[in-house]
């Protein structure tokens, strides 16, 4: 592949370009700084400059950041207009995700002084970090019910774009081997729109985009919807447009200093799919990878050496 024909980072991540409209923390501050001391004023400006240092702090947290006690930050949330820290935290949430482009995630790690090997290392455990908060914010009757309406539905097609067309690959794959009629499309934003055309309430579709998502996911889920076929989600919070359209979804955080975020969350979760259609109907599944395992045997699926097959040989 040339240069030119090359997309850039923006293009290949879930990580859209920054949008030109204000968020509604901005709008609210905007509102209120009239009415705000300058120590105040500075502290909210310096909130919304960098998001991505401040999003997930507590109260406390934050007052300790700014030199605060908490009592003022509440004080000044509540001049922006908010009842409580959660609401304001919310929008800060959403500020964040609306402002994040891979170019700010790169910045945010070049600010810390740090040796490469350090940054490595950081990047494990903020793929660790991810992994801990699907697992104590799993929500497993959502990850049950697609299950289900996964083995009711006549086809699968799952729907990711860029980057994220690896997950859609793999979770196709994964449910193609249980038996499923689940694909992942490929090629043109008309190619998509013509496999959703042919769908209805017998099949599902599955759609996987995160931060502000790509629109062609989200119209492709939105479209899927308005023909009565049952959609789900894999995004990153309760905020963003998948979680807004589809039926259900499933939250798996991206969060990373690399600019292409991390999808290690978001694959455990897909695991978890593929892991709950398997064990809702344990003896078909065991039926059909035993079918598998005889086909694998007989056949020359995995590398011979000399002649002969060796246990560690593996997919």
């Amino acid at each position: 592949m040339t240069s030119k024909s090359r997309k850039s980072p923006a293009a290949e991540s879930d990580q859209a370009p920054v949008a030109n409209s204000p968020t509604q923390l901005e709008i609210r501050f905007a509102d209120a700084q009239s009415k705000l001391a300058p120590r105040r004023r500075q502290m909210i400006r310096a909130i919304l400059d960098r998001p991505e240092e401040i999003y997930f702090l507590s109260s406390r947290e934050l007052g300790k950041r700014f030199n605060m006690d908490a009592a003022t930050i509440v004080r000044t949330i509540q001049v922006l207009g908010y009842d409580r820290y959660a609401d304001f935290a919310a929008d800060l949430r959403r500020h964040f995700v609306a402002r994040i482009t891979p170019y700010t995630t790169m910045q945010a790690a070049t600010r810390e002084k740090q040796s490469v090997a350090d940054r490595l290392r950081q990047n494990v455990d903020k793929d660790i970090a991810n992994l801990h908060l699907l697992k104590t914010g799993l929500d497993t009757t959502q990850v049950i019910a697609v299950a289900k309406r996964i083995h009711r539905a006549r086809r699968v097609v799952v729907i990711g774009i860029d980057l994220a067309a690896s997950l859609a690959h793999f979770l196709a794959y994964g449910l193609a081997v249980q038996g499923f009629d689940a694909e992942a499309p490929v090629g043109s934003a008309g190619n998509l729109i013509h496999k959703i055309k042919v769908l209805d309430s017998k099949d599902l579709v599955i759609a996987i985009s995160f931060g502000r998502c790509l629109r062609e996911t989200v119209e492709a889920a939105q479209r899927a919807r308005q023909q009565g076929v049952p959609t789900f989600g894999i995004t990153d919070s309760d905020t963003t447009p998948l979680a807004k359209y589809c039926d259900g979804y499933v939250v798996a955080s991206i969060a990373s200093s690399v600019f292409t975020g991390s999808y290690v969350a978001p694959m455990a979760a897909i695991n978890t799919i593929i892991a709950a259609c398997a064990h809702l109907h344990p003896q078909r599944t065991l039926a059909l990878l035993r079918d598998y395992e005889k086909e694998a045997a007989a056949g020359a699926r995995w590398y011979v050496e000399d002649g002969g097959w060796r246990m560690e040989d593996g997919g």
